[in-house]
């Protein structure tokens, strides 16, 4: 039986970057097709959990501190280096729309881990026109059509259309997987327990 994931993703949050390397790696070789949906998180903050605004003005210290030494942690489990960019959060919405691109011209994966490793990895602003084109260039995608694509209304729409989706099947943030159907399971610590469920009998 081949199964379906429906991974939905924006590259703004490190743990998605975290999930979306270790679906990769826990999932290579099973009857499993991963449907990349890419998002943007910060319309659904807006719209279905402003809280995380509030938690992002008043932090609590310690929860703060733990959260950043958990994420070195995961970071050292899964080989990745993550930090912390100077600008956070980042206006991801161009090169979520260009992950629309990549997708059409089968490289969303590797486009998706450049932005990733280049956000978290060097710490760059992925809002800039600049990075986004070496980004593109470096995975081997056409920079002119890339950008030429994603001021596109119809590009604009797929982004959006997608983020919708995500809230009106319950989601509230990056990374939200579906199992199948309707089996949803939220961040990057979930993997764990979709791996489970395809290994019950």
């Amino acid at each position: 039986m081949t199964h379906r994931l429906e991974f939905y993703f924006d590259c703004s949050s490190p743990w998605t970057y975290l999930a979306f390397e270790r679906a990769l790696v826990m999932f290579d070789g099973d009857d499993l097709e991963i449907r990349w949906k890419p998002i943007l998180v910060g319309g659904i903050f807006n719209t279905v959990n402003p809280g995380v605004y509030e938690t992002r003005a008043n932090p609590v210290p310690a929860k703060l501190t733990y959260m950043h030494k958990d994420l070195q942690d995961w970071a050292r489990v899964t080989g990745l280096n993550i930090g912390w960019p100077p600008v956070f959060p980042v206006n991801s919405v161009k090169a979520m729309r260009g992950a629309f691109f990549a997708l059409e011209h089968d490289a969303l994966v590797p486009y998706a881990q450049a932005v990733f490793r280049r956000y978290w990895g060097e710490l760059a602003d992925i809002s800039q026109d600049d990075e986004l084109r070496s980004i593109v260039t470096g995975v081997g995608l056409d920079e002119d059509a890339f950008f030429s694509a994603i001021a596109t209304q119809q590009c604009k729409d797929k982004l959006r259309a997608t983020t919708d989706e995500l809230m009106q099947r319950g989601g509230f943030g990056s990374p939200t997987m579906f199992l199948d159907g309707d089996d949803m399971y939220f961040g990057n610590d979930r993997l764990e327990l979709i791996r489970a469920r395809l290994d019950r009998p």
